[in-house]
């Protein structure tokens, strides 16, 4: 039986340099074993082509928000409808995994009914196809080492959960900035542990730009970005990896390490994580960061000043 199901939904192939990394973070996928199944979403250009070529499976039908982009509500949804595992994966398509995220996850499931799984990841420059052959794993841990740059705590690029978690999620599109942050958020909110793996599961994006989004821009400056957080529910439920409240190390489940910069995170989220208010939320991050309070309010008026010009 399946354990876990993958699931992404890969940007178009016809970018040679994305169509390349596509590629190899797919192969890394389809060499995690028999327990491990891949499910390939969307009608993108030259998808159904290399799901067949890589052996991959593939559904083309997703639900899309008005500007054309994958929901992820939609791409969860047929991701169980399509799979029979136990725990559900979604990965940016050019993100390589190795062997031991299975293992990983067979101990936190050992363990936990209800959890998230996320963490940083190591970008690494990737420009050529990559030699899959037996033992290939190690050769890019010792790549990684090498010339890996890990990456901030704000942005995720995996997440793994059993299949009953994530079934009431909003309309948030994939690939834009905001949807990961409700993810913690939402874990959060629910009670379920938000576990960084960092220390266990290596993760390694494969760099590239943006000439595949609209106007060459980084995702987080599109429109579609503020959307994402207008529908995610506003700025105070941008949560990272600072606010996950657990961590994978050596195998166990642990507490996160706790810090300054923790605690006054802790204090700032409580109302949102414990209280589920977003009014008191806006008045404990308006006494964390008096500052920034009032730039945003600043910025806000204006915005409403220039709208009724």
């Amino acid at each position: 039986m399946t354990l876990l199901s993958i699931l992404s939904a890969p940007k178009p192939f016809t970018d040679p340099h994305i169509n390349v990394i596509q590629q190899n973070a797919i192969r890394s996928w389809l060499s995690l074993g028999d327990e491990v199944g891949v499910l390939l979403l969307g009608e993108e250009e030259g998808l159904a082509e290399v799901a067949a070529k890589l052996g991959a499976a593939h559904e083309p039908s997703v639900e899309r928000n008005r500007h054309g982009t994958p929901l992820i509500r939609s791409l969860f949804d047929v991701g169980r409808q399509n799979s029979a595992s136990p725990f559900l994966m979604f990965v940016n398509s050019d993100i390589l995994l190795q062997p031991h995220l299975v293992d990983a996850l067979k101990r936190v499931a050992d363990k936990l009914e209800r959890f998230l799984i996320v963490g940083q990841r190591y970008d690494l420059d990737v420009s050529e196809p990559l030699d899959f052959s037996p033992g290939w794993h190690t050769r890019m841990a010792q790549k990684c080492s090498l010339h890996g740059r890990l990456h901030p705590r704000g942005g995720s690029d995996y997440f793994i959960f059993p299949r009953q978690c994530f079934v009431d999620v909003p309309d948030l599109a994939v690939g834009r900035a905001g949807w990961d942050n409700w993810m913690i958020f939402e874990a959060r909110q629910r009670k379920w542990l938000a576990i960084d793996a960092t220390s266990d599961i290596q993760v390694i994006h494969q760099d590239h730009d943006y000439s595949h989004l609209p106007g060459g821009q980084p995702h987080y400056r599109l429109p579609e970005s503020k959307e994402n957080v207008r529908i995610a529910g506003g700025e105070r439920r941008i949560f990272t990896l600072l606010d996950c409240s657990h961590r994978l190390e050596n195998g166990a489940v642990l507490p996160a390490v706790v810090s300054w910069e923790k605690f006054w995170r802790e204090v700032e989220t409580f109302p949102l994580v414990y209280l589920h208010s977003d009014w008191l939320a806006q008045g404990f991050f308006a006494a964390c960061h008096p500052l920034k309070a009032f730039r945003e309010l600043r910025g806000k008026m204006r915005f409403r000043a220039a709208g009724l010009k």
